[in-house]
Protein backbone atom coordinates (compact mmCIF):
# COMPACT_ATOMS: atom_id res chain seq x y z
CA UNK A 1 0.00 0.00 0.00
CA UNK A 2 0.84 3.53 -0.49
CA UNK A 3 1.04 6.63 1.36
CA UNK A 4 -2.52 8.27 0.65
CA UNK A 5 -1.07 11.94 0.62
CA UNK A 6 1.72 10.77 -1.68
CA UNK A 7 -0.52 9.93 -4.15
CA UNK A 8 -3.34 12.98 -3.73
CA UNK A 9 -0.75 15.29 -3.33
CA UNK A 10 0.80 16.95 -6.44
CA UNK A 11 3.43 20.11 -7.12
CA UNK A 12 0.08 22.11 -7.59
CA UNK A 13 -1.63 20.77 -3.99
CA UNK A 14 1.87 21.55 -2.07
CA UNK A 15 2.17 24.67 -3.21
CA UNK A 16 -1.28 25.83 -2.00
CA UNK A 17 -0.10 23.98 0.96
CA UNK A 18 2.86 25.76 1.71
CA UNK A 19 1.20 28.90 1.21
CA UNK A 20 -1.71 28.31 3.74
CA UNK A 21 1.05 26.88 6.48
CA UNK A 22 -0.12 23.42 6.28
CA UNK A 23 2.32 21.38 4.19
CA UNK A 24 5.13 21.05 6.97
CA UNK A 25 2.31 18.72 9.29
CA UNK A 26 1.36 16.71 6.07
CA UNK A 27 4.59 16.49 4.95
CA UNK A 28 5.13 14.86 8.53
CA UNK A 29 2.67 12.11 8.09
CA UNK A 30 3.41 11.20 4.69
CA UNK A 31 7.55 9.94 6.41
CA UNK A 32 5.18 7.93 8.29
CA UNK A 33 5.48 4.10 6.93
CA UNK A 34 1.67 3.57 5.09
CA UNK A 35 -0.29 0.46 6.40
CA UNK A 36 0.29 -2.86 5.29
CA UNK A 37 -3.99 -2.60 4.62
CA UNK A 38 -7.14 -3.06 6.41
CA UNK A 39 -7.11 -2.91 9.54
CA UNK A 40 -10.26 -4.24 11.83
CA UNK A 41 -11.57 -0.84 12.39
CA UNK A 42 -11.74 -0.49 8.35
CA UNK A 43 -13.31 -3.73 7.82
CA UNK A 44 -15.85 -2.87 10.65
CA UNK A 45 -16.32 0.56 9.16
CA UNK A 46 -17.04 -0.73 5.78
CA UNK A 47 -18.90 -3.72 6.67
CA UNK A 48 -21.14 -1.28 8.33
CA UNK A 49 -22.01 0.76 5.44
CA UNK A 50 -25.55 1.08 3.29
CA UNK A 51 -24.01 3.11 0.97
CA UNK A 52 -21.01 4.32 -0.58
CA UNK A 53 -19.96 7.32 -3.20
CA UNK A 54 -17.61 5.90 -6.52
CA UNK A 55 -15.54 8.49 -8.62
CA UNK A 56 -13.83 6.83 -11.88
CA UNK A 57 -12.45 8.33 -14.58
CA UNK A 58 -14.20 9.10 -18.19
CA UNK A 59 -12.54 8.91 -21.44
CA UNK A 60 -11.66 12.69 -21.89
CA UNK A 61 -10.37 12.66 -17.86
CA UNK A 62 -13.51 14.28 -16.09
CA UNK A 63 -14.51 12.28 -12.80
CA UNK A 64 -17.92 10.36 -13.20
CA UNK A 65 -19.29 10.36 -9.61
CA UNK A 66 -22.20 7.31 -8.54
CA UNK A 67 -23.92 6.77 -5.52
CA UNK A 68 -23.68 2.73 -4.55
CA UNK A 69 -26.15 1.68 -1.94
CA UNK A 70 -27.80 -1.15 -0.33
CA UNK A 71 -28.22 -3.20 2.88
CA UNK A 72 -25.53 -3.09 5.48
CA UNK A 73 -22.99 -5.27 4.54
CA UNK A 74 -22.91 -4.66 0.52
CA UNK A 75 -19.52 -4.46 0.83
CA UNK A 76 -17.38 -7.11 1.18
CA UNK A 77 -13.76 -7.11 2.46
CA UNK A 78 -12.53 -10.32 1.42
CA UNK A 79 -8.96 -9.37 2.67
CA UNK A 80 -6.37 -6.97 3.73
CA UNK A 81 -6.39 -5.08 0.52
CA UNK A 82 -9.32 -5.62 -1.53
CA UNK A 83 -13.08 -5.09 -1.26
CA UNK A 84 -15.88 -5.96 -3.22
CA UNK A 85 -19.42 -5.29 -4.03
CA UNK A 86 -22.51 -6.68 -6.78
CA UNK A 87 -23.16 -3.97 -8.77
CA UNK A 88 -27.00 -3.98 -9.04
CA UNK A 89 -29.65 -3.42 -11.40
CA UNK A 90 -29.99 0.52 -11.64
CA UNK A 91 -30.54 2.73 -14.78
CA UNK A 92 -28.51 0.71 -16.91
CA UNK A 93 -26.00 3.86 -18.24
CA UNK A 94 -22.67 1.37 -17.50
CA UNK A 95 -20.71 4.28 -17.24
CA UNK A 96 -18.48 3.29 -14.07
CA UNK A 97 -18.23 -0.12 -15.71
CA UNK A 98 -17.06 1.71 -18.97
CA UNK A 99 -14.83 3.90 -17.09
CA UNK A 100 -13.08 1.18 -15.69
CA UNK A 101 -12.56 -1.10 -18.59
CA UNK A 102 -9.86 1.82 -20.00
CA UNK A 103 -8.81 3.35 -16.87
CA UNK A 104 -9.24 0.96 -13.48
CA UNK A 105 -8.19 4.02 -11.18
CA UNK A 106 -11.05 4.45 -8.37
CA UNK A 107 -11.71 6.50 -5.56
CA UNK A 108 -14.61 5.79 -2.58
CA UNK A 109 -15.98 7.39 -0.08
CA UNK A 110 -17.92 6.12 2.66
CA UNK A 111 -19.59 8.18 5.24
CA UNK A 112 -20.75 6.94 8.65
CA UNK A 113 -23.06 9.90 9.40
CA UNK A 114 -24.41 9.86 12.93
CA UNK A 115 -21.13 9.26 14.37
CA UNK A 116 -19.21 11.65 12.04
CA UNK A 117 -16.59 9.78 10.36
CA UNK A 118 -15.32 9.36 6.47
CA UNK A 119 -13.20 6.77 4.77
CA UNK A 120 -11.23 7.89 1.89
CA UNK A 121 -10.10 5.19 -0.56
CA UNK A 122 -7.72 4.90 -4.18
CA UNK A 123 -7.60 1.79 -5.64
CA UNK A 124 -7.96 -0.32 -8.59
CA UNK A 125 -10.96 -1.88 -10.09
CA UNK A 126 -12.33 -4.31 -12.04
CA UNK A 127 -15.97 -4.66 -13.01
CA UNK A 128 -16.72 -8.27 -14.05
CA UNK A 129 -20.13 -8.39 -15.57
CA UNK A 130 -20.09 -12.22 -15.72
CA UNK A 131 -18.49 -13.46 -11.99
CA UNK A 132 -18.61 -17.05 -11.70
CA UNK A 133 -20.87 -18.58 -9.35
CA UNK A 134 -18.28 -19.59 -6.92
CA UNK A 135 -16.73 -16.34 -6.27
CA UNK A 136 -19.97 -14.74 -5.35
CA UNK A 137 -20.47 -17.62 -2.84
CA UNK A 138 -17.14 -17.04 -1.66
CA UNK A 139 -18.17 -12.80 -1.18
CA UNK A 140 -21.46 -13.77 0.21
CA UNK A 141 -23.42 -12.85 -2.95
CA UNK A 142 -26.55 -13.03 -4.40
CA UNK A 143 -29.08 -12.29 -6.44
CA UNK A 144 -29.78 -10.82 -9.37
CA UNK A 145 -26.73 -8.14 -10.19
CA UNK A 146 -25.67 -6.55 -13.21
CA UNK A 147 -21.53 -7.47 -12.16
CA UNK A 148 -19.03 -7.37 -10.12
CA UNK A 149 -16.81 -4.40 -8.97
CA UNK A 150 -13.48 -5.88 -7.16
CA UNK A 151 -11.39 -2.84 -6.03
CA UNK A 152 -6.95 -3.61 -5.39
CA UNK A 153 -7.10 -0.99 -2.23
CA UNK A 154 -3.80 1.08 -2.73
CA UNK A 155 -4.56 4.01 -0.26
CA UNK A 156 -6.59 5.19 2.41
CA UNK A 157 -7.09 7.61 4.95
CA UNK A 158 -9.47 8.38 7.27
CA UNK A 159 -10.85 12.33 6.47
CA UNK A 160 -11.48 14.79 9.49
CA UNK A 161 -15.53 14.77 10.96
CA UNK A 162 -15.83 18.37 10.55
CA UNK A 163 -18.84 19.64 8.74
CA UNK A 164 -20.47 16.10 8.61
CA UNK A 165 -23.90 16.98 9.09
CA UNK A 166 -25.18 13.72 11.49
CA UNK A 167 -27.81 12.03 9.33
CA UNK A 168 -29.97 9.18 10.64
CA UNK A 169 -31.33 6.34 8.57
CA UNK A 170 -35.14 5.65 9.23
CA UNK A 171 -34.44 2.21 11.18
CA UNK A 172 -31.88 4.53 13.22
CA UNK A 173 -34.64 6.75 14.13
CA UNK A 174 -36.54 4.15 15.20
CA UNK A 175 -34.28 2.62 17.02
CA UNK A 176 -33.59 6.09 19.23
CA UNK A 177 -37.30 6.84 19.27
CA UNK A 178 -38.28 3.65 20.67
CA UNK A 179 -37.84 4.05 24.24
CA UNK A 180 -39.84 7.46 24.26
CA UNK A 181 -42.37 5.07 22.43
CA UNK A 182 -43.35 2.74 24.86
CA UNK A 183 -43.08 5.59 27.51
CA UNK A 184 -45.92 7.59 25.70
CA UNK A 185 -47.62 4.01 25.45
CA UNK A 186 -47.16 3.67 29.11
CA UNK A 187 -48.15 6.81 29.97
CA UNK A 188 -51.44 6.97 28.05
CA UNK A 189 -51.96 3.46 29.28
CA UNK A 190 -52.15 5.22 32.50
CA UNK A 191 -54.56 8.10 31.65
CA UNK A 192 -56.78 5.78 30.20
CA UNK A 193 -56.86 3.83 33.34
CA UNK A 194 -57.30 6.47 35.48
CA UNK A 195 -60.03 8.07 33.18
CA UNK A 196 -62.27 4.64 33.40
CA UNK A 197 -61.75 4.33 37.33
CA UNK A 198 -63.42 8.17 37.60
Amino acid sequence: MQQYLDITVGDAAAQHQRRRGSFDGYARMRASAPPRGFGDTEIDFLARRDSIYVASVTDDGWPYVQHRGGPAGFIKVPDRTHMAWADRTGNRQYITAGNLDRDDRIAVIAVDYPNRTRLKLLGRARFDPDPTPASLEALGIDGRLEGLVTVEVVAFDWNCPKLITPRFTAEEVRAATAPLRERIAELEAQLASAASAR
